[in-house]
C-alpha cells in the first residue's frame, strides 16, 4: 500500500485551490455556489466511470504507487479526489481564461477612444 498517487493528487489540489482562493477566480469569487458545481462535476464523472465499469469498458490499473483501496469493484479511492482535482483545475483555467480575456476586450476598447 502506497500513498505517493493520493499525496500527489491532494498536494496539487491544493495548490490549484490556492491559486484560486489568491486570484478570487473560482472558490474565491463565490465559495457556495463553487462548492456545489464542483460536487456536481464530481459526481458526474463518478458516475460516467461507474457507468464505464459496470459496461467493463474500465478497468483499475495495477501499481504500487496506489493505496490499493476500492470503493467499489475497479473504482479505486484516487479516483474521486483526481475527478475532484480535474474539475477544480478546469474551472480555474476557465475562469482565468475569462479574466484574461476580458482584461485584453476593455484594453483594446481603451485604444480606440
Amino acid at each position: 500500500m502506497s500513498l505517493v498517487y493520493l499525496g500527489c493528487l491532494l498536494v496539487s489540489l491544493a495548490g490549484v485551490v490556492a491559486l484560486d482562493l489568491r486570484h478570487r477566480l473560482f472558490l474565491g469569487r463565490s465559495p457556495l455556489r463553487a462548492i456545489a458545481m464542483l460536487l456536481a462535476g464530481t459526481a458526474f464523472f463518478l458516475a460516467w466511470d461507474l457507468a464505464g465499469i459496470g459496461l467493463g469498458i474500465f478497468f483499475r490499473a495495477e501499481t504500487s504507487f496506489m493505496t490499493g483501496v476500492l470503493l467499489a469493484p475497479e473504482l479505486p479511492l484516487e479516483e474521486p479526489v483526481f475527478l475532484l482535482f480535474l474539475c477544480e483545475l478546469t474551472m480555474v483555467l476557465a475562469c482565468a481564461a475569462d479574466r484574461l480575456l476580458d482584461r485584453r476586450a476593455s484594453r483594446g476598447r481603451g485604444e480606440r477612444s
